[in-house]
């Protein structure tokens, strides 16, 4: 073996030979153990991040220990390819997003390989290809036989200068973020999923998921949103009901108004009438949709003069068009209680509506005044008649039994989950397969004529869907009656692409979505690792397409992962100066940047530039490092032994090139440390067989629970003890094992090494090393020897020795008797196991 190693040749040389040889590729007709390990899938943005380093390394950690350890293990990788930012290229570059979209991939895969991970790249997939998206829109046209897909009109919102429908996070401050355009709530027609059919599956099938965070799961049955309230109905001053719901009945005393949607029948009854009303209106139109943004925004309303009548008190509370409510949600009207809602609260302080209190820690704090918002309400009813003294959960009960006996209102439980919209006005997604007939209605594309492709001529010029006004795509004769109709022109939302790609990954007949058996034997999947921003929608998703295809009896696996992992993220301190011109920070990236100690300088200039705080790594604080140019300064495994090194992988780990640097020379180290197998080599060190079976027993614990940072430090410390050990053949073997358990982490090294030791086939071939039990088994241990508190020496002995024994052989201890120095012993404290203190 050489005297260093090389990455810069050993990288590139064993990514090649596994990839002629396709050691990674899955076997579906292997009779060994199955092991499905997945990391979510990327969006060709054009280069991969250090968070997808992180990301990925460890799911190939998993991976290869697993086929070490005897399994057949489905890795696989592809793209997540439609979606906004191509259609931005588009319109930017003037570029296809096709073209944009494949030449990215082009980049990322070669990086991802530089990086030597594990995968099975035969089943690399494309969601943008027709043989993804056609099979997406088989299984779309199965849904809607099943009767859980429909159409109809949908609120949005709708930017009046490009033309298209905007999802709430790409209007900011009531502004379209590409056009800047005031942005208008319209009703359009729109596709949806009926995920609401399976709110209460959902949510019950999180009490299965044990190896799931227990922080997704809260997360998922907090959207997912059951609960218990009242629906009633109020009589109307002008002759009408007002049908509300409310999860808190026990806060009904404390109700001061009541507030409907701006597209409520009632509100278009008064704005017929009302110019006023009907300007309101409009105003409410160019506000967001989402409940976070209904929290955030002013709280505004119009008194539409009409009076509701408390079912308990008889008293009229005022009726007010409201900007945060919604006609979506529930029956698009509320009984506000500005006390215990601080939505309510806001709107009441700005219109001097009553706040009254209702709920309190005890009786004495009935008239305790608020303190600038509202309270939870938790405790005891006040001021709410027969209700005072009760708690919360009786005070409910009890309303809902007079609104019951009453004939005025009903007990009913409530999901916060709503219906999936999966209409985007936009070119770049899968096509709904559907036409539109002037004779028939909507009309399904015959699965014979499927995929249902993009037309490549498109103009991306105009604003808007160029679907919609393509000369010719759009144009096509009606299935069933063969008259002249029109496609439809809305695409998927690209959540659906990335709800069932696990399973395509699984089965890639040509001819079907995928074949159930290949599924059987290959899901769930065993490890699914990705960030804890899909926590929701993509995981919720995924759960739901898993049963619906269940529920058409497509598949029999209901849950797709069975432990999931929410990696942390990588951080790094940012560079900045202030501006003088604007007074506004100009940020440096870490490679123009010279470090040293408490200091930092631009390089270009040799000036100083201020270091901030250390925070997630992005493109405007311009904080990040290219994953590429640490691979070509250190190699791969430095920089994926680094992913692995120090932080717990749940938590943030901040980048340093300190750190990197360390890695970089720990790699050399066991390049030196595995040059040094001697297979000829002679003689037993008991202690240092005992420690290599212990350190492969706890990796293989460790790497199984996800503890890649207890891995690291255990390999750390077994090497420290070989080097330190004499020549034999427990110090060869223990080299040996070494070797094996760095392979999964440094798999470019381990290959090199595994070579130049004479190991046979390649090292990901390899068995995991095996372990004897009775060398678990600690029958040794070393006990601290102290004078008059201070220690002396340490001794080994056998693990349970009689207190006598201990005492005299700590007694014989040479530095034991110069630190007596000829005192006589009054008192000996034997701790087993552990210490021996003599007192003099």
């Amino acid at each position: 073996m050489s005297e260093r190693f090389d990455p810069s040749v050993a990288d590139g040389r064993w990514q090649r030979i596994w990839d002629e040889r396709q050691t990674f590729r899955a076997d579906d007709g292997s009779a060994k153990p199955r092991s499905y390990v997945l990391e979510m899938f990327p969006y060709p943005s054009g280069r991969i991040h250090i968070g997808h380093v992180r990301n990925y390394t460890m799911g190939d950690v998993i991976a290869r220990a697993k086929k070490m350890q005897g399994h057949e293990v489905l890795h696989p990788m592809g793209w997540d390819a439609f979606g906004m930012p191509a259609e931005n290229a588009a319109m930017e570059k003037g570029v296809h997003p096709g073209g944009w979209t494949r030449d990215n991939i082009a980049n990322m895969k070669a990086q991802l390989k530089r990086l030597g991970f594990a995968l099975d790249w035969s089943r690399e997939l494309a969601t943008c290809e027709p043989e993804y998206y056609g099979h997406e829109q088989a299984l779309f046209l199965d849904l809607y036989a099943a009767g859980l897909v429909y159409r109809k009109e949908s609120a949005v919102n709708w930017d009046p200068v490009d033309m298209t429908v905007l999802a709430n996070e790409q209007v900011i401050d009531g502004r379209g973020w590409r056009s800047g355009a005031l942005v208008e709530k319209r009703k359009l027609n729109q596709w949806f999923l009926k995920i609401t059919q399976f709110a209460d599956d959902l949510l019950e099938g999180l009490d299965g998921l044990e190896n799931w965070p227990e922080k997704v799961r809260t997360m998922q049955a907090n959207w997912i949103g059951k609960s218990q309230g009242l629906q009633f109905a109020f009589e109307l001053s002008n002759g009408e009901s007002l049908e509300v719901y409310t999860t808190r009945p026990d806060t009904i005393f404390g109700a001061s108004f009541v507030a409907v949607a701006a597209d409520h029948p009632i509100a278009q009854g008064v704005a017929m009438n009302n110019c006023e009303a009907a300007r309101f209106i409009d105003l409410c139109k160019q506000g967001g949709t989402t409940a976070a943004e209904l929290e955030t925004a002013e709280k505004l309303g119009f008194d539409t003069g009409i009076g509701a009548k408390h079912p308990f008190t008889g008293k009229h509370l005022p009726v007010y068009i409201a900007n945060f409510v919604l006609m979506d949600y529930g029956t698009g009207a509320v009984m506000a209680v500005p006390g215990h809602d601080q939505r309510d609260f806001e709107f009441a302080t700005k219109y001097e509506l009553p706040i009254l209190r209702v709920v309190a820690a005890n009786a004495e704090e009935a008239d305790k005044p608020f303190a600038g918002e509202a309270e939870a309400g938790d405790g005891v009813l006040v001021n709410s008649g027969f209700l005072d003294g009760m708690t919360v959960n009786a005070a409910k009960a009890e309303v809902i039994r007079r609104a019951e006996a009453g004939g005025w209102g009903q007990g009913k439980t409530v999901w916060r989950l709503r219906d999936w919209g999966v209409s985007r006005q936009r070119y770049w997604g899968t096509p709904i397969p559907f036409i539109h007939c002037e004779v028939c209605g909507v009309v399904p594309v015959p699965k014979k004529d499927l995929p249902v492709t993009l037309p490549e001529d498109v103009d991306f010029k105009t604003p808007g869907n160029p679907l919609l006004r393509h000369p010719t795509w759009k144009h096509v004769d009606c299935p069933q009656c063969g008259k002249p109709a029109q496609r439809e022109t809305d695409t998927l939302d690209t959540f659906v692409d990335s709800s069932w790609y696990f399973l395509r990954f699984a089965s890639q007949p040509a001819d079907k979505p995928f074949d159930a058996e290949a599924i059987r034997k290959w899901l769930p999947v065993e490890q699914y690792i990705g960030g804890i921003e899909h926590a929701i929608l993509h995981l919720l998703y995924a759960r739901f397409w898993t049963r619906v295809l269940a529920h058409i009896g497509l598949i029999d696996v209901k849950e797709p992962f069975a432990s999931l992992f929410t990696q942390g993220m990588v951080t790094h301190e940012t560079y900045s100066r202030v501006d003088p011109a604007n007074g506004q920070p100009v940020y440096f990236s870490p490679a123009e940047i010279d470090r040293g100690g408490d200091s930092a300088v631009l390089r270009a200039d040799g000036q100083p530039v201020e270091i901030g705080r250390v925070i997630k790594m992005s493109k405007s604080k311009k904080n990040v490092v290219d994953p590429d140019d640490i691979i070509a300064q250190y190699g791969a495994d430095a920089v994926r032994w680094f992913m692995l090194s120090d932080s717990p992988p749940e938590r943030d780990l901040p980048w340093s090139e300190a750190g990197i640097e360390g890695c970089a020379r720990f790699v050399q180290r066991l390049w030196r440390l595995f040059g040094q197998y001697d297979a000829s080599a002679t003689g037993e060190d008991k202690a240092v067989d005992r420690k290599t079976h212990q350190t492969v027993h706890a990796i293989g614990q460790d790497i199984a629970s996800l503890g890649f940072n207890k891995a690291v430090a255990r390999i750390y410390e077994l090497t420290g003890v070989i080097e330190k050990a004499a020549p034999s053949a427990s110090r060869s073997a223990a080299i040996r094992s070494l070797l094996l358990l760095c392979a999964p982490m440094m798999p470019h090294l381990a290959e090199e090494a595994w070579a130049g030791i004479g190991g046979e086939g390649l090292v990901a071939d390899a068995a995991w090393p095996s372990v004897d039990p009775a060398l678990l088994v600690e029958d040794e241990v070393t006990i601290a020897v102290q004078v008059l508190g201070k220690l002396r020496d340490t001794i080994t002995v056998a693990k349970g020795l009689p207190k006598e024994e201990v005492e005299a052989l700590a007694l014989a201890s040479e530095k034991v008797q110069r630190a007596l120095d000829g005192k006589a012993v009054k008192k000996v404290i034997v701790v087993p196991d552990r210490l021996v203190n003599l007192v003099a």
